[in-house]
Formats: C-alpha cells, sequence, structure tokens
C-alpha cells in the first residue's frame, strides 16, 4: 500500500489547465509570471484537500476537476489579466 498524502486538488488541477490558458491570451509565459498567475488563481478558489494514497490521487482529482472547471478557467483567466498589467519578472 501506498503511502497517504494531504493534498489541496485546486493546486493540481490549476497547474494541469494553466498552461493552456496562458497560451490562449497574450501573457508572458515565464516561470514567475506562470507561479504568480497560479498563485492569485488559488486565493481566489475554495481549498479542497483531500486525503489519498499516492496511486489515487490523480482519480480524485479528475473527478473533482469536472465539476469546478469553469470556475477553475475563470479565475486562471481573471489572474493572468491582472499579471500580464503588473508583471513582476
Amino acid at each position: 500500500m501506498g503511502q497517504t498524502i494531504l493534498r489541496n486538488f485546486m493546486e493540481n488541477v490549476v497547474l494541469d489547465v494553466i498552461d493552456e490558458i496562458m497560451k490562449s491570451m497574450e501573457v508572458c509565459n515565464c516561470h514567475k509570471c506562470r507561479l504568480d498567475i497560479a498563485a492569485i488563481a488559488l486565493n481566489n478558489l475554495p481549498t479542497k484537500y483531500i486525503v489519498t494514497n499516492k496511486g489515487e490521487l490523480y482519480s480524485k482529482v479528475n473527478i473533482f476537476k469536472l465539476q469546478t472547471d469553469v470556475d477553475i478557467r475563470s479565475a486562471i483567466i481573471k489572474a493572468a489579466l491582472i499579471v500580464s498589467k503588473n508583471p513582476m519578472h
């Protein structure tokens, strides 16, 4: 049996979707801007912690991702607009 871990699944989902959204927008895609966008988006999304075995994490994330996809994409787009107006790099 794998190690039990605690994760905020929103972080995984945001990081999975952020590159796709950044490519569709005219926003800097440097590492710093990417992390700033992720941080702003995550601060505006509810945290969703899950406790799971390592191998089960991604299957649980995929279930939750379907339920909140629009909210997550909206938060990332809003965050990208904020960062693009005032990049910190």
